[in-house]
């Protein structure tokens, strides 16, 4: 079999970036073969070329990578794996993938930047959590938060517009339905001023109120990776850092609706609010239902299990629309109607899209 001569420490490396303990790193690079590589397999002088193959399908770095003799940086600059020791979510390996994909990306655009008269570096000013979260979002959603638009999407399009007017660069990407491991964080931010979002395409608010915590991640310049998780958020204890962060988004969006919200008297089994009541309020504010419902567990107006059965009854309108959706495009596919399943394209970053022009002209 072909052998090659190739960097031993940038595999190592890699194995220490992404934090994978030795027998997790075997089970990858061994998957669908009868027989289980080992250590010795991998790190001796030379290496079979279909098993330097195998690791890259987990780093997808390329072969050349491997191959190259230079050392690899690792420093706390080069990743966010070696700034941060802990993160909100216990991230998979697609997560890490993807986190690693928007760094690299992050690092050629400041690059970028420094060759041309390109300005991508932060510009706001960084808060503490010792600030009040709900006045640091009314100070900052006069100049970040865009004309309400009845469309979710459109709306969602329009935030990452009006960050990118302020030197934030928001990327959204989306993921293949065919891929065999799914990323289970909703988005993060990177200092210093890069967010990312993972496409929800059932229930855009819900990303759009990501993106409102990242952004008061980017405001404390306080770097995570995280799924949102609204029962934990609800009903859980949670750092200082991820209270100030949901507060600040929850009043970021919800601006005059606010105090409505505040003014609202505890429920319980006289006046349980019912569905259409906050639907109305999360129409008008483009929080989602659950965030809101997230919201009154937190300000002590509702019970845990109020909060619990109007989440089940949520979860079960999405659920049967799903299924409609399902049952109309099997008809259409039945009536011989074109499927409309192409790819979904991300919203791009009107910043982005102005560093990619830029390139074309250095």
């Amino acid at each position: 079999m072909e052998t090659s001569t190739y960097n031993i420490a940038r595999i190592q490396h890699l194995i220490s970036q992404y934090r994978l303990e030795k027998e997790e790193f075997l089970d990858l690079i061994s998957e669908g073969l009868k027989n289980k590589l080992q250590w010795e397999d991998i790190f001796k002088e030379e290496i079979q070329l279909n098993h330097l193959k195998r690791i890259d399908k987990i780093f997808s770095k390329g072969l050349s990578y491997y191959l190259d003799p230079a050392p690899p940086v690792q420093s706390k600059e080069s990743s966010i794996f070696f700034r941060k020791e802990k993160f909100g979510t216990d991230l998979n390996l697609a997560t890490k993938k993807i986190v690693n994909q928007f760094e690299e990306l992050k690092f050629s655009l400041s690059g970028l930047a420094k060759l041309s008269d390109l300005k991508i570096e932060r510009s706001l000013p960084i808060y503490n959590t010792n600030q009040e979260a709900k006045a640091v979002a009314e100070e900052v959603r006069r100049g970040l938060l865009p004309n309400y638009k009845k469309d979710p999407k459109k709306f969602l399009e329009a935030m990452i517009s009006k960050f990118a007017e302020s030197n934030i660069l928001v990327f959204e990407f989306v993921e293949h339905p065919s891929l065999k491991q799914k990323v289970n964080i909703d988005g993060f931010y990177l200092q210093p001023n890069v967010i990312v979002l993972r496409r929800n395409q059932d229930y855009f608010k819900r990303e759009i109120f990501t993106l409102a915590h990242e952004l008061g991640h980017y405001l404390l310049n306080q770097e995570e990776v995280e799924s949102m998780d609204y029962d934990q958020l609800a009903t859980g204890s949670i750092s200082k850092v991820e209270t100030w962060c949901n507060t600040f988004a929850f009043a970021f969006l919800s601006g005059e609706k606010l105090s409505e919200l505040d003014q609202l008297p505890e429920i319980g089994k006289t006046n349980d609010y019912s569905f259409e009541e906050i639907k109305a309020i999360s129409d008008a504010t483009h929080l989602s239902f659950t965030a809101i419902l997230t919201y009154l567990v937190r300000k002590g107006k509702m019970s845990g299990a109020i909060y619990g059965r109007m989440r089940r009854e949520q979860e079960e309108a999405i659920q049967a629309k799903k299924e409609l959706e399902k049952k109309k495009r099997e008809l259409e596919k039945e009536m011989g109607k074109p499927s409309m399943g192409a790819q979904a394209k991300p919203i791009q970053s009107p910043l982005f899209v102005s560093a990619i022009q830029t390139a074309f002209f250095i």
